[in-house]
């Protein structure tokens, strides 16, 4: 729908390919991207609360960008039923994984719950040892704070009343984000955590490279063990992660123990205007000129239990290995979400599409779920595939069956009734979502 749109972009940033393979590989490991794309500058005006010029904007672009706050975010994926439902949050905790940390997080945070009425946060950055300094000059940080403001503020948006910590690896080397995470597992007791970064897998077809699949691997099982949910952006290239002209994937979206999550457009509006207190109208696989959800099968994880489920035509396209995304999440540019973002400027606001956004979002619906069970829900894949496999799921999800996630001149995998290599399952309509989950069997370990 939106290939072709000519759109002003006022930020030179990106996501982009790091080498020519999404993940050159260091003396030390692959080098991570994050997958956060902004786009171009929020302009707020006051209407009784924070609003901005392009939350009522026509969905036909007509007037350019439109956007999305929390409200309409809220809105569209039942957030709102579970959080009027006293299912905010409270007593879980939310880790999101990132590079390089932001030194201006706290504040654009605040910026962000002052300007959409939300609650304060329980929120804390930790820097991992040796965490170089951070630097306006280097642009490979400058990006990262990018990524860490999309994640933490949209956490927060999806449960207000969760603690969130930021584990700011000392760079986005791979050994590095892995040591992180392990820090996270090792320390922190999370309910779910975000990890809004990715490499294409080529990048990983060397020795050294599947060794740290391995290491990767461990650190997976481990959450799993804890009941640990975890949430790993799809990335942003639509099948063809690396930019090489034939279909790949990125890791850790790739990886068997974590829940993949996929790039929708978003159509939350009122008679065709785009409207925080609108109805939500349908999705399409994120596709817009801007990037598009990544998806398709690994070649490096085979296909998990939870899979063989699946109908026959996509076990054919699977032919053995594992199959991303997951789930899907509004990831377009094109009905972006507003971040506070003070990299350029203070208390500056952006419109940030990517498949970034649902990894934290999903991460805090989880820890909203989470606090109404009073117990943690775990690896969410078995239970997702099992209600799939039994038709259960339609009432439950968006189910996405428009668009598909061809990029450039590489074939994509379309959208379809039920389970698609574009979208997964699709994305969260939570407030019925929940019942079924009360009664799904506890996650086991032998499963898998």
């Amino acid at each position: 729908m939106f290939q072709g749109v000519s759109l002003r972009t006022v930020v030179a940033l990106t996501v982009t390919i790091i080498a020519a393979l999404c993940g050159s590989v260091t003396s030390a490991g692959v080098l991570m991207d994050y997958a956060a794309i902004p786009a171009e500058e929020a302009q707020i005006r006051v209407l009784g609360g924070g609003h901005f010029d392009c939350e009522n904007k026509p969905l036909d672009l007509s007037k350019g960008l439109y956007c999305y706050g929390p409200a309409a975010i809220r809105a569209a994926y039942g957030v709102d039923a579970l959080i009027a439902a006293g299912a905010d949050g409270h007593g879980q905790t939310i880790v999101i994984v990132d590079a390089f940390g932001s030194p201006f997080v706290d504040a654009d945070l605040q910026i962000y719950n002052t300007t959409f009425g939300l609650p304060a946060a329980n929120f804390q950055q930790i820097y991992m040892p040796d965490t170089p300094a951070y630097s306006a000059s280097n642009g490979t940080m400058v990006g990262w704070t990018a990524e860490i403001a999309l994640d933490v503020e949209w956490a927060h948006a999806m449960a207000p009343a969760a603690s969130i910590v930021l584990v700011a690896a000392k760079s986005n080397d791979e050994t590095d984000l892995i040591a992180a995470l392990n820090y996270a597992l090792d320390h922190l007791s999370p309910n779910a955590i975000s990890l809004s970064f990715g490499a294409a897998e080529v990048a990983f077809l060397s020795p050294a490279g599947l060794e740290s699949i391995k290491d990767w691997n461990a650190a997976f099982a481990k959450a799993r063990r804890q009941r640990v949910t975890l949430f790993a952006a799809a990335m942003d290239r639509g099948v063809d992660t690396a930019g090489i002209g034939v279909p790949n994937v990125g890791w850790p979206a790739g990886a068997a123990l974590v829940t993949s999550v996929g790039g929708t457009n978003l159509f939350f509006a009122t008679n065709g205007l785009a409207d925080p207190n609108g109805s939500y109208v349908s999705e399409q696989v994120w596709n817009d000129g801007f990037g598009a959800g990544g998806g398709g099968v690994s070649r490096l994880t085979p296909e998990p239990n939870f899979q063989k489920s699946l109908p026959r035509t996509i076990r054919q396209q699977l032919n053995g290995f594992r199959g991303v995304p997951d789930v899907g999440m509004n990831a377009g540019v094109v009905g972006g979400l507003i971040v506070a973002w003070s990299a350029y400027r203070s208390g500056t606001f952006y419109v940030f599409g990517g498949t970034s956004a649902g990894a934290p979002e999903w991460a805090g619906i989880v820890a909203d779920i989470d606090a109404l069970l009073a117990r943690p829900i775990g690896f969410l894949n078995t239970k997702l595939y099992a209600l799939g496999g039994r038709g259960q799921l339609s009432s439950l999800l968006h189910d996405v069956t428009l668009g598909d996630n061809s990029y450039r001149q590489v074939p994509g995998y379309p959208a379809m009734a039920g389970f698609d290599l574009a979208t997964g399952w699709g994305t969260p309509n939570v407030g019925s979502l929940l019942s079924l989950l009360r009664a799904t069997p506890d996650d086991e370990d032998a499963d898998f």
